[in-house]
């Protein structure tokens, strides 16, 4: 959001019939509806110079002022006693094999509630007591990132040095991460590059798209490992590997060359696939961060690392060929 308050808005005749709070969030940059809520309900926004609700239907022509940001409580992470799978540990790092369905951290609009609870950042706090301080209160240790949707290896730093020296390396592009997919249809090529620039979509700020100018580069790489044809449509399974780490960067691109991964409903898959008298759903993406290899932060050794496949991708897999 601007620094300099306050922001007005004009409201176009083609905006007329939207909700307040809908207009702002497409209208100002990085901020959540949820965020624009609480700006409104702080007294913060105004339409004509007078107060009103997230509720307020537009008809066009208003004036709405924003007088400033919203005010909140500073929020940390707090540990919590979940459950982890750390596969690698030691005095500077962890790896820890993330189960789907769990965010790394809070983001910054959480509040002290359920989305500060049942983070990858919580169980950490719990299980290796200590982190690194670089990525502030909310995301002690985290170097990197994976959807809340998505399973796999995710390194982490407990020292501050640890952290700035992998953050090194994966800026520089010397991280390698290989990702598994199924995807919707046959993809014709058995290898390629996906390289289209990624923007945060201006209607659903929830979403990526590769369709504005001006994004950020992304780079995907992949290779068919299988094409299935079964009673429930038609797959392929890739082995992907990022040169970036652009938010939703595989989702996107996938889903972009019009083979959106199988579970992944924001981005175009069905909610089902249907056979002729059954139908198979997955209650999360077929994505998963499968291997990971990176230079030890002090010791300069190779850290090369491998996930299996969790049983749920394994029983939609067996599932869909009929076993």
């Amino acid at each position: 959001m601007p620094e300099s308050f306050p922001i007005l808005i004009s409201v176009a005749a083609e905006d007329a019939g939207k909700r307040l709070d809908q207009l702002l969030a497409t209208r100002l940059e990085d901020v959540s509806r949820a965020r624009v809520q609480e700006m409104i309900a702080e007294g913060l926004v105004l339409v004509n110079n007078a107060a009103a609700k997230a509720s307020l239907k537009l008809r066009g022509g208003e004036r709405v002022s924003v007088l400033g940001e919203a005010q909140r409580t500073p929020l940390k992470a707090i540990a919590e006693e979940i459950p982890l799978d750390i596969v690698y540990e030691d005095d500077d790092l962890a790896v820890i094999n993330k189960p789907a369905g769990m965010m790394v951290h809070a983001g910054a609009g959480a509040t002290d509630d359920a989305r500060n609870r049942g983070t990858l950042v919580n169980a950490l706090l719990h299980h290796l007591g200590s982190l690194s301080q670089v990525g502030g209160p909310l995301r002690p240790g985290i170097v990197h990132r994976l959807d809340k949707e998505t399973s796999g290896l995710i390194v982490v730093a407990k020292r501050d040095e640890a952290h700035r020296k992998l953050s090194a390396q994966f800026a520089a592009r010397e991280v390698k991460k290989k990702y598994v997919t199924l995807v919707h249809g046959w993809v014709k090529k058995d290898s390629g590059t996906l390289a289209q620039s990624i923007s945060r979509d201006r209607v659903r700020r929830t979403r990526m798209t590769t369709r504005l100018e001006g994004g950020r580069t992304a780079v995907t790489h992949y290779r068919v490992v299988q094409r299935l044809d079964t009673k429930f449509g038609k797959f392929t399974m890739l082995d992907v590997k990022i040169e970036t780490g652009r938010t939703h960067q595989i989702r996107v691109h996938v889903a972009a060359m019009g083979h959106p991964v199988v579970g992944d409903t924001m981005y175009g898959a069905p909610r089902q696939a249907r056979g002729q008298s059954a139908a198979i759903s997955l209650q999360r993406n077929f994505l998963h961060a499968a291997e990971l290899e990176f230079r030890h932060p002090r010791t300069g050794e190779t850290i090369a690392l491998k996930s299996e496949l969790p049983e749920e991708l394994r029983e939609f897999l067996r599932k869909a060929q009929g076993e």
